[in-house]
């Protein structure tokens, strides 16, 4: 009777542990990403005001770090990895091919921008500059943010 209760307590304990740490495994992955994507807006930013001022140096530089940030989102979202501080959607999972064409083409398009900015191509630049966007990738993937009560 007594190993049973200890089997059964050994068994719970494995279990909570388990748990537990993909708990904890999910709120990191979400941080990270929340991290990255906020890199990625920086990113952007500076090459919206890049483009204005010509500084094809910045430019690059800042849509590599685009390309790199792309190459690592489909490894940040592992099914079902969300939690309160996430706004993916469930799309995202049952979308999986289509999230990561999304991803693919954006680190494409910055690449492409990356190598028009090292060669001080202006007019490529302005082209390509407006094809680096996360908007289309957000409206299907990206619950949208709580409006905040006054």
């Amino acid at each position: 009777m007594i190993k049973r209760i200890f089997v059964c307590v050994g068994l719970f304990s494995l279990l909570l542990l388990f748990t537990s740490s993909q708990l904890f495994a999910q709120g990191d992955v979400v941080k990270e990403r929340r991290k990255l994507m906020k890199s990625n807006i920086k990113a952007y930013k500076a090459i919206r005001k890049a483009v204005k001022a010509k500084d094809f140096a910045t430019i690059e530089a800042k849509a590599k770090v685009i390309a790199a940030n792309m190459e690592k989102i489909p490894n940040l979202f592992p099914e079902g990895s969300t939690s309160k501080n996430s706004r993916a959607k469930a799309a995202i999972w049952k979308k999986w091919d289509r999230f990561v064409r999304g991803t693919k083409s954006n680190k494409e398009v910055a690449e492409f921008l990356a190598e028009a900015a090292a060669a001080k191509d202006g007019e490529k630049v302005a082209i390509l500059a407006k094809g680096v966007d996360c908007k289309s990738c957000h409206r299907s993937f990206r619950k949208k943010k709580k409006k905040k009560k006054k």
